[in-house]
């Protein structure tokens, strides 16, 4: 006898778990793999471009600190509500969660001061990261996953989550909802996405000459642009303006900024070429002063010679005149 496979993705019964005394909560633990695996995967793309991998590790050790700082305090400006009450609640990363646009720009922020004290490419760096930041993301929506959150509407697609009553009510979903089981899954929407843009990026820096900091640039572009779709689909709690989400807002101006930064970035001329150039036209401008001394040089040999020499027929007179005498 076959047992039929549920028609829905069922929610983990658990989001914890105990070493000891100590209390592993899984959003946690995916977001260390997450930064674990960006880091190795950075260090061998920054290697690639002749960069030091030791180098990425202090990067590290500074930005993703800052990330967690700014994405949580992106979390409490947005999404005020999902505080929890407690006196703790502001800095409870494991409830409620992280902004990703909080994040990202403070580490960005940081990592760019550190990577100028150490006299690096910035530019160079940031395409090197780009499709790391995105693999991180995506094992960082399974810590979603068993927090029970980052869901969508209600649905009866097959792959719909099924998400118990007591999350639905904590997730701040509409009233009208809350008799509903199974909501689009929009945490594993973004894990795919994220995975596949992340491959893309790597694809195109193999296979097209793209010049610095498209790939990141890109990465703005792509995942701010599927971030609309998302937010689209989603109706947990969230700060709403004119009827749309405020993360919508957001992303449709991150969506241009990045289209707007890649376009940008490859009409600039490499600084090689600006070099180059800037070469060729002191070269010419030498050459130019060079052939200007050399006539100058001639016209006054002529001067002299006109001064000191007299013209034949006054030279035949003279000389007559001192055989005369």
């Amino acid at each position: 006898m076959t047992t039929a496979l549920p028609a829905y993705i069922p929610s983990p019964p658990i989001n914890s778990f105990n070493i000891g005394p100590l209390v592993i909560h899984f959003y946690a633990l995916m977001y260390l793999v997450g930064i674990t695996i960006a880091v190795i995967i950075t260090r061998r793309r920054w290697r690639a471009v002749g960069g030091d991998p030791e180098l990425v590790g202090e990067i590290a050790l500074w930005s993703v600190p800052a990330g967690i700082v700014g994405g949580r305090i992106y979390f409490d400006v947005t999404t005020p509500m999902d505080i929890p009450h407690v006196w703790y609640g502001v800095f409870a990363v494991w409830d409620g969660g992280l902004g990703i646009w909080g994040g990202i720009a403070l580490a960005t922020v940081v990592g760019i001061w550190r990577l100028r004290r150490h006299g690096v490419n910035v530019a160079q760096f940031m395409d090197a990261v780009a499709p790391s930041l995105l693999v991180a993301q995506g094992i960082g929506r399974i810590g979603n996953y068993f927090n029970k959150e980052l869901f969508g509407r209600p649905t009866s697609l097959p792959w719909g989550l099924k998400i118990p009553y007591q999350y639905r009510v904590s997730g701040g979903i509409p009233t009208a909802d809350l008799h509903f089981a199974t909501f689009q899954p929009t945490f594993l929407y973004e894990l795919i996405f994220d995975f596949a843009w992340a491959a893309f990026l790597i694809w195109l820096g193999h296979h097209r000459s793209i010049k610095a900091p498209g790939l990141f640039a890109l990465y703005v572009f792509g995942y701010s642009g599927y971030r609309i779709f998302e937010e689209s689909l989603r109706v947990d709690s969230s700060v709403y303006i004119f009827g749309l989400r405020l993360n919508m807002y957001i992303a449709s101006v991150l969506t241009v900024v990045g289209a707007v930064w890649f376009y940008r970035s490859q009409r600039r001329r490499p600084p090689a070429a600006v070099a180059a150039s800037a070469s060729a036209s002191a070269s010419a401008d030498a050459e130019a002063g060079a052939s200007a001394d050399a006539t100058a040089d001639d016209d006054a040999g002529l001067e002299q010679r006109d001064a000191g020499e007299p013209e034949p027929e006054a030279r035949s007179a003279r000389d007559s005149e001192e055989a005369t005498s």
